[in-house]
């Protein structure tokens, strides 16, 4: 991990939003009046994506890819310019929220600012600037090879530090951790405390790139730079479950060889959806299993990740190419039960947790147990809603159930889970 990087920001909750598709006039300072229902979800960070402007050449769609960047020191004006983004910073930071910018540092579009001024540092194919993967064909990728490219990225950091008070660094891992963590070193003198979250890739995705020979960090090495990771290196065994493709245990499996592989204050960001991602809603129709699924996402240890719209289960996805405004009236609102879960997850476990979890594969039950030598915490998911008896850690008797506030019985080392999710917490 960053050597100063805090067990704590396992308690985040950090909320994305596209601003093009999160409002009708899709501008920053539109966003504004919605800040007070995002903090009422327990949200501690607004993560912005990409806010700079979209190249023209080799478009997708309509507008294109906020990830297509152009200019790395300016605002899309389809957003605003920089004083609107000052505006919704100072919005946030009133309402005792943090903003968290994304920075596209792997390429940028083909027509951009550096393509044109300083086409040497790209990589290139056939003499010309290129992508090394093909499927991005809005872009070229950046040859960090060249350490004046590296002083011009780390001073548009700094730039945007005054700003921010994190980055969400897309495609982390094919950027050089070395990079990054002088970036951070020198950010860290304009914004201390900044929050660095890296989009670590798929195992499968960083293998493909090494055969190929491009630079891809093992999540390892990039914990030498990031305080949070996505947690791609154990999603495939949790997507294939949710497909009925694979059993619930090699998820848990998964989650519990995270805990013993990275260093002990690792923290991994939990999601159930992204925008590169299917909505959790459209994989988990149920609205019993997707309620059982999303409270296993706050129970999970790390920070928490709310893509806009999770939290009233839609299932359309908004493309990332034109206008597609989130239609927050189109699904089942879950607010309450995300604002109740968010409680449980900052007041009731601890970012300081042992963590261990177990399945039952017959009937799709995950439980998992925290312990901070303080008090004990068992969650009991039932993720197909089958019930019945569940054996558990925890002494014989009578509990508070933390998500309905009733209570449940321990009789015997187990406790009866009627088809709905169950938190319980004790002295240890």
């Amino acid at each position: 991990m960053a050597k100063d990087t805090s067990p704590a920001l396992r308690d985040i909750i950090i909320y994305s939003v596209f601003v093009r598709n999160h409002t009708p006039e899709g501008t920053l300072r539109a966003l504004i009046p919605d800040l007070d229902r995002i903090k009422s979800l327990g949200a501690d960070y607004i993560w912005l994506l990409p806010v700079c402007p979209i190249g023209e050449k080799n478009r997708k769609g309509t507008l294109g890819s906020p990830y297509a960047n152009r200019d790395y020191r300016a605002v899309n004006p389809e957003y605003g310019d920089m004083n609107d983004l000052r505006a919704l910073a100072d919005a946030i930071h009133e309402k005792g929220l943090k903003l968290m910018l994304d920075i596209v540092y792997n390429h940028t579009s083909p027509d951009s600012v550096l393509c044109k001024t300083h086409p040497e540092w790209f990589y290139r194919k056939d003499g010309k600037p290129y992508n090394r993967v093909g499927e991005w064909s809005d872009v070229r990728d950046l040859d960090y090879g060249n350490k004046d490219l590296w002083a011009y990225q780390t001073e548009t950091l700094k730039k945007w530090a005054e700003i921010a008070d994190g980055f969400r660094c897309d495609a982390s891992s094919l950027v050089p951790t070395g990079f990054w963590r002088a970036a951070r070193e020198a950010c860290e003198k304009v914004k201390p405390g900044l929050l660095w979250l890296g989009e670590t890739v798929y195992l499968s995705f960083n293998s493909f790139c090494r055969r190929r020979g491009i630079y891809a960090a093992s999540d390892g090495d990039a914990f030498a730079a990031f305080d949070i990771e996505y947690e791609y290196d154990i999603k495939p065994a949790c997507e294939r479950f949710l497909r009925g493709e694979g059993p619930l245990s090699a998820w848990t499996e998964a989650l519990n060889l995270q805990e013993a592989a990275y260093p002990e204050n690792y923290n991994k960001l939990r999601f159930l959806e992204n925008h590169d991602r299917p909505r959790a809603a459209s994989l988990v129709p149920d609205p019993a299993r997707l309620s059982s699924l999303t409270a296993l996402l706050y129970f999970l240890k790390g920070a928490t990740l709310i893509y806009a719209g999770q939290e009233y289960a839609l299932k359309h996805l908004p493309t990332l190419f034109d206008r597609d405004t989130v239609d927050f009236t189109a699904g089942t609102d879950m607010s309450e039960y995300f604002t109740r879960l968010a409680r449980i997850k900052k007041e009731i476990l601890s970012p300081y947790d042992s963590f261990y979890a177990a399945s039952d594969d017959e009937r799709n039950i995950a439980v998992i147990t925290r312990d901070d030598g303080k008090a004990r915490k068992i969650g009991v998911f039932p993720l197909s809603c089958e019930g019945g008896r569940v054996k558990v850690d925890a002494p014989d008797g009578e509990y508070e159930e933390k998500l309905s506030g009733g209570s449940v019985s321990v009789k015997d080392g187990a406790l009866e889970c009627a088809a709905k999710p169950l938190i319980i917490s004790f002295k240890v």
